[in-house]
């Protein structure tokens, strides 16, 4: 897998650009458990099957979605295929990005997977998934999303100051005491930065303090208990309990597992491997 940052004209709205291989996606094919990010993904496969998600273990068939897909923030886990020879090209997007790119609140597409085609319309959706399939290699895919990405920006762009304000603060700071910094209501901010963001600003922070134990357990040979109070977490229980919710395993477990793509936990017959 390749990544980059995108040019400066997307970079308010665009995380980073991701482009992957087929020897990216080698192994078994079969199920993987995607880990919850707080940030909404575009994908579109290059070749290979349409993206398929599962509502759970016991879904055998799931849900093709299409070949380019609007994955929406989540604030927990989801099961997805996975496609040995497929070539992706995507981007990870920031608070904001949703209504400017898609024409939708991030909070409508939250929790779910959502195909271009229904937010841009066949014939633009289609034509992206083409040019993307006929580049030659994975810079050049990257270098072509990020230009049919700038093209559909408007030309003047902000994001609500307060939600700018919140997404400085969070998870360092409690929601209540963020929300009292905005000067506006409890409900008015949570609705401001559910359209932005796509989730509500607590469960937000929660994804946030998972990703950086998550990061901590991957990168320190800290003891869990003293990574749980410097990530936030009331104690080594705590940590995992949110462990158990978000990832599926024990911080003990996910510290022990190899995968390629740190959110991306491969299932084996009774679960994670």
């Amino acid at each position: 897998m390749i990544q980059r940052l995108p040019i400066p004209a997307l970079r308010p709205f665009v995380a980073r650009l991701w482009a992957s291989e087929d020897a990216d996606a080698a192994g078994d094919a079969g199920r993987e458990r995607l880990l919850p990010t707080g940030a909404m993904h575009l994908a579109v496969r290059a070749a290979g099957a349409p993206v398929r998600v599962y509502d759970g273990p016991d879904d055998a068939a799931g849900k093709a979605v299409g070949l380019a897909v609007v994955g929406g923030a989540r604030a927990a886990p989801y099961l997805r295929d996975r496609s040995p020879g497929a070539r992706s090209v995507g981007a990870m997007l920031r608070p904001g990005a949703a209504r400017l790119l898609f024409g939708a609140g991030a909070g409508e597409l939250a929790g779910r997977h959502t195909a271009l085609a229904v937010l841009w319309g066949d014939a633009p959706a289609a034509e992206l998934s083409e040019r993307l399939a006929l580049a030659r290699d994975p810079a050049r895919r990257l270098d072509l999303l990020e230009v049919l990405l700038a093209a559909r920006l408007p030309r003047v762009t902000a994001l609500h100051p307060a939600v700018a304000e919140a997404l400085a603060r969070l998870p360092s700071e409690e929601v209540a005491a963020v929300v009292a910094r905005t000067g506006h209501s409890h409900r008015h901010l949570v609705a401001l930065f559910r359209d932005a963001v796509g989730l509500a600003p607590k469960a937000y922070a929660r994804v946030l303090r998972f990703q950086r134990a998550a990061a901590a357990l991957r990168g320190s040979p800290a003891p869990v208990a003293e990574i749980a109070l410097a990530c936030g977490y009331a104690d080594q229980a705590h940590l995992g309990r949110e462990f158990l919710a978000l990832a599926g395993v024990p911080p003990a477990r996910f510290r022990r597992l190899a995968t390629p793509f740190p959110n991306h936990l491969p299932l084996g017959p009774s679960g994670p491997r």
